[in-house]
């Protein structure tokens, strides 16, 4: 009886060792594919983009960050959301993400006041935030990344200036700016305004323009087209290219002919083929990939607790209103067609454009004068 007893318990011990044994594989098994077990499993960055009018985000800082955290971290996995520019949202993706284990955000805000508190509940549970292309108001932020914001304004502002003068225009000027709660479309609009406002033209109409919508910002230049007379002004200022892009809809849809110049931002590809056909004046380059894989390190490291490899990247640092942030700040660069050799073809060499994307249809005879194709 004893020895039966014995020979079972000795059974039941075996059977106990292999469970374990395929377990602990199992284990494995998750931990490499990048899963929740493991090392690899702890490893989550969260990624949060406020919106997808702007093509940008999803053409190119997504893939460029998800491209760089693979590279430099194999066994790291991205917790990825889009906000669609609606601020609780945001939140409910950021609380999702920490729930779901995130060692760090990289959060691109909707807005700043619902951005603050995700921050705040990042830092609650020891979570550091790296504020992405737009500045984090009055939080606790670790880190900022983004461009001359206030510059990027100015050169919008200078190159629409010079263009009217140059042409001896005199008038009024209108205004498309971004949205009001975005911390970036202020500063767009404060270093244009520092501008136009010394340069002897007038605001006929000024809008700030919800969601960045390309829509809402075409109709906002119809009405000011209304108020103003389709010769009431001179030149447009638009803040980036999807509300560029909406102004220029809605001056041809009341046949105004030769277009006025119109400004830009992101050198989207449209607008990119649109500064080489003359239906707009002039974009902003702001490269992206730079920032994307700077970002992405800094998640990296800050998830495989190395902050001072982290703090050695930052170059300068930014007053948010809460603390002097760490930060890399970038340089944007104007893109007219006068330097568009130059300026797309930087673009191309960069990757951040392909020549056979642009130098299409109508396009394609001013990419050969330039060289580009």
């Amino acid at each position: 009886m004893l020895s039966t007893r014995f020979a079972k318990v000795l059974r039941l011990f075996a059977i106990t060792a292999v469970a374990a044994i395929l377990a602990a594989a199992c284990s494995t098994t998750k931990n490499e594919s990048g899963g929740s077990g493991g090392s690899g499993g702890d490893k989550k960055i969260a990624l949060l983009l406020p919106e997808t009018k702007t093509t940008r985000y999803e053409a190119q800082d997504k893939p460029l960050f998800e491209a760089k955290v693979k590279a430099v971290c194999p066994d790291c996995q991205i917790l990825y959301s889009n906000a669609d520019q609606k601020g609780d949202v945001q939140q409910n993706q950021a609380d999702a993400a920490l729930t779901n284990g995130a060692k760090v955000l990289v959060l691109d805000p909707v807005d700043s006041a619902s951005a603050a508190a995700i921050v705040a509940k990042a830092k609650a549970k020891g979570v550091p935030v790296i504020a992405y292309d737009r500045l984090i108001l009055n939080a606790d932020i670790d880190y900022y990344i983004s461009f001359d914001n206030m510059q990027v304004g100015k050169l919008q502002a200078q190159a629409l200036v010079d263009e009217l003068k140059a042409k001896n225009k005199s008038g009024s000027i209108v205004m498309i700016n971004g949205a009001p709660t975005d911390n970036n479309a202020k500063l767009f609009k404060q270093g244009a305004h520092s501008v136009i406002d010394t340069s002897g033209f007038k605001i006929g109409k000024e809008y700030d323009t919800p969601d960045w919508s390309p829509d809402k910002a075409q109709t906002e230049m119809e009405q000011a087209i209304t108020a103003l007379g389709k010769t009431g002004f001179v030149g447009v200022y638009a803040a980036n290219d999807g509300t560029g892009g909406g102004a220029i809809a809605a001056l041809k849809g009341q046949g105004i002919s030769p277009l006025p110049p119109v400004t830009g931002q992101d050198a989207e590809l449209a607008a990119v083929q649109r500064v080489l056909s003359g239906e707009q004046f002039m974009t902003v380059y702001k490269a992206i990939k730079p920032q994307a894989e700077a970002a992405a390190q800094w998640a990296v490291d800050l998830a495989s607790g190395k902050k001072s490899d982290a703090d050695a990247l930052a170059t300068t640092k930014v007053n948010n209103g809460t603390k002097d942030v760490p930060s890399i700040i970038l340089t944007p660069v104007a893109v007219t067609k006068a330097n568009a050799k130059e300026t797309v073809g930087k673009m191309i060499s960069d990757g951040f454009l392909k020549a056979a994307d642009i130098c299409t249809g109508a396009v394609s005879a001013v990419c050969s004068q330039l060289g580009l194709a």
